[in-house]
């Protein structure tokens, strides 16, 4: 029997239990596939904490993508057959040695990815191209300013902002971070603990401030953002990793700006078409080279905690992706 770690009652990531589980006949329309890597997200984080806006009924198992391949598949099943290699998209189930769903949320891998980059892949980069380019309307020679750059949406975001023409400026919380987010194309890199961020804007910028803000944090980082933009700001809510900031109206107001959220999965499930879009563009960035994930960490399974931990702790670079 496959084993997958299970969400039995909600909490940190160690209430959560590696267990055997049932394996389920495949329906007409659905593929079986063996997991190689499973990513590792905020969302995961939450949700297990009974925090995050989707929760499942217990128990559950955790993780919302993963990559691997396809070892069965069931009766009207046209776009995979048995041995494709597969980016897996859900929205729970993903932390198991294999799983069963609709051939409908198989992805075709990029050739060139191993299954950890799969794995890590269209969770971030498709959170970053639908606020880059759905919400934030990024433009050919505007200023990005990315938070979080470190991070797996953050440097996606960096990447994507420098394909499409921006000058990216990336702030994060060390140098080896933002080594990264440099070798992944940001112009510039801010050290939260070395000047305020929104003065180091302002001086990059010659105090024309950032056209667009990507802000998977939150919290004060937010708060202070709206003090370092440009006329017509765009700045994009991703998320809130660092708390609920308070937005300060009379600073928007006086700026044209708009406060923009952001969430890449919902946006797909009301306009399926946006999603098709979305992957299709992914897909062929990646086969040229031009975007890839950055796994910092590949642990195996049984180690879930300490994976979630890299994440609640803020010491991955990039993805942490498990592997069964």
């Amino acid at each position: 029997m496959p084993k997958a770690v299970v969400c039995r009652e909600l909490g940190p990531p160690e209430v959560l239990r590696l267990e055997e589980i049932e394996r389920k006949p495949l329906q007409a329309g659905e593929a079986r596939v063996a997991i190689r890597a499973a990513g590792i997200n905020f969302p995961d984080i939450l949700m297990c904490a009974g925090e995050y806006q989707l929760k499942p009924e217990l128990p559950f198992i955790p993780g919302v993508e993963a990559a691997g391949d396809v070892i069965e598949i069931g009766e009207g099943v046209t776009n995979a057959k048995v041995g494709d290699r597969v980016i897996v998209k859900l929205r729970f189930g993903a932390y198991a040695e294999e799983v069963a769903v609709a051939a409908s949320q198989l992805t075709p891998m990029p050739p060139n990815f191993d299954y950890a980059e799969a794995a890590t892949f269209l969770a971030g980069h498709g959170t970053a191209w639908h606020g880059l380019v759905d919400r934030g309307h990024l433009q050919k020679g505007e200023v990005l300013l990315v938070h979080g750059a470190g991070g797996g949406v953050g440097l996606a975001a960096v990447e994507l902002g420098k394909y499409l023409g921006a000058t990216v400026i990336a702030a994060a919380s060390s140098e080896e971070k933002l080594e990264v987010a440099r070798a992944r194309g940001a112009d510039h890199g801010v050290l939260y603990s070395r000047e305020p961020f929104r003065d180091a804007v302002k001086r990059i910028t010659g105090g024309r401030g950032a056209d667009v803000v990507f802000d998977p944090v939150g919290g004060e980082i937010f708060e202070d953002s709206v003090r370092c933009i440009n006329w017509g700001a765009r700045l994009l809510i991703v998320g809130f990793t660092g708390g609920i900031g308070l937005a300060r109206t009379n600073l928007i107001l006086m700026k044209g700006a708009s406060v923009v959220g952001v969430r890449a999965g919902e946006a797909v499930r009301r306009d399926p078409a946006l999603g098709e879009r979305r992957i299709a563009g992914l897909l062929d960035l990646a086969a040229q080279g031009k975007i890839r994930p950055n796994v910092s960490h590949r642990l195996p399974l049984a180690q879930w905690a300490s994976g979630m931990r890299l994440l609640i702790e803020r010491r991955a670079i990039g993805r942490v992706a498990l592997l069964p």
